[in-house]
């Protein structure tokens, strides 16, 4: 191996460790939620529960009225199985952060510094989350029957661009959390930006922002860039390109949207977690 070669085969081999100690934590936190099984399955239940509560009243509102602002009740229906999808991943992969700011106020978070592994990872690899598994369940579901349901032709192209839309969806609400969380480390009471913050893409994540008025549906894509979870790239699919309130060519690049939002938002995380000063400061 040459010698310009080698930092780089110690870097794969790094990452490859790094995954494989993260796979083996999450079977141990997998595991350990198995020793509770009736807990367990109603965790999951929650899960569902909670949101089949959303598919209810989406049901409720499309079946009164056909059509929302301009959007079939096909089209709104590919904007719901795509957010919920996606947060449902989400919550799988990247929803331990809402966590963070119960562990500052109990000072817990100061012995993740000691520990060598980065403390991001620690957060994300800190539970298993059962009810994410209810959420999966219900999110794939609904998607599956939104694709179905949609008048689209599903051609490779559409196909690929709606598979990352998903994952732009995710990288999204991850985003969010890790901006939130970043605040965390300085004022822990953010967990209630935090809990507003999820109300408000469960209230308006679903549904075609260009029913609201213009000042929400442009706060909603560039303050808080909800639009990107579901609504643009679902609009970019449908046709509706031209009324997204957003340039075309942004909404066409949601997916990389994602990943430029939730690269930012890590640095921030970094930046703040090198300027921690501590539980009292």
């Amino acid at each position: 191996m040459s010698p310009a070669a080698a930092p780089e085969a110690d870097r794969i081999r790094r990452a490859a460790r790094a995954w494989h100690v993260a796979w083996r934590i999450t079977r141990l936190n997998f595991r350990s939620q198995l020793e509770y099984r009736a807990e367990f399955m109603m965790t999951i239940a929650l899960g569902v529960v909670w949101q089949l509560s959303v598919i209810v009243f989406a049901a409720v509102l499309l079946a009164r009225f056909p059509g929302l602002g301009g959007w079939t009740s096909a089209d709104v229906l590919l904007i719901a199985g795509m957010r919920m999808f996606s947060h449902a991943l989400h919550v799988l992969v990247l929803g331990r952060l809402n966590s963070l700011s119960f562990l500052m106020q109990e000072g817990v978070i100061d012995s993740y510094l000691l520990r060598p592994m980065p403390v991001y990872r620690q957060l994300q690899l800190s539970s298993f989350p059962s009810n994410g598994l209810g959420d999966l369940a219900v999110g794939v579901a609904m998607f599956s029957v939104a694709v179905h349901a949609s008048p689209l032709s599903w051609t490779a192209g559409r196909v690929a661009f709606l598979a990352a839309g998903v994952v732009g969806g995710v990288l999204v609400e991850g985003a969010i959390g890790t901006a939130v969380a970043a605040a965390s480390l300085h004022y822990p009471a953010t967990s209630y930006w935090g809990s507003w913050v999820d109300e408000l893409m469960a209230t308006f994540g679903s549904y075609p922002l260009s029913i609201l008025p213009r000042a929400v549906s442009g706060a909603f894509t560039f303050v808080l860039p909800l639009a990107f979870i579901a609504y643009l790239p679902a609009g970019v699919l449908t046709g509706h390109s031209a009324s997204l309130g957003a340039p075309v060519w942004l909404a066409a690049a949601s997916p990389l949207v994602g990943l430029a939002a939730y690269a930012v938002a890590l640095r921030l995380w970094n930046w703040s977690l090198r300027h921690y000063t501590g539980v009292n400061g």
